[in-house]
């Protein structure tokens, strides 16, 4: 596996990837294809993920298994502006294609992150994940995430909760 800095021309992989990646996890927790993929969506997607890669305070990095695009990780400062970001990174998003899951690449994916946390000297990490997204839930908990009582509106009436991981 290789894991490397994304740039606009992946930004087409990356998007079908966040796509099949969002069918299978929003799929699961219930919601109809129809409502997940859309034009609109499929715009904003776009149009997100290319200015997160060329953002000077984001990160996105692809990690490539056998020359194919695999995943997608985003990072960077957290949204909040109740968080310091001189202490704290938000992990944004980990996307890895279900047809890889449990191969790793999330794992390595999130590794990047944590090292993140220790090489910029930030001593927590956030995040959002869909309530319903049990799967994800479990590797963040896996990995030491813990709810930190936050949420906001989700989709299907089910709140995107907040997670933090605390670095040593």
């Amino acid at each position: 596996m290789e894991i490397r800095e994304a740039g606009l021309g992946d930004l087409s992989g990356i998007v079908e990837l966040h796509s099949r990646a969002r069918v299978a996890y929003y799929g699961a927790g219930g919601l109809p294809t129809e409502e997940i993929l859309t034009p609109e969506l499929a715009r904003e997607q776009r149009e997100g993920w290319a200015a997160a890669i060329t953002s000077a305070r984001k990160q996105v990095r692809v990690a490539i298994v056998d020359g194919v695009l695999a995943g997608v990780l985003a990072m960077g400062p957290p949204h909040s502006s109740d968080l310091d970001p001189r202490t704290t990174a938000q992990l944004y998003q980990i996307h890895v294609d279900p047809g890889l899951w449990g191969r790793g690449v999330g794992g390595a994916l999130h590794a990047l992150f944590v090292r993140h946390l220790a090489d910029e000297g930030l001593v927590l990490g956030v995040l959002e994940v869909w309530e319903r997204n049990t799967r994800a839930r479990a590797f963040y908990t896996r990995h030491g995430w813990r709810p930190d009582g936050t949420s906001r509106p989700g989709p299907a009436r089910t709140p995107y909760v907040g997670m933090q991981l605390t670095h040593p």
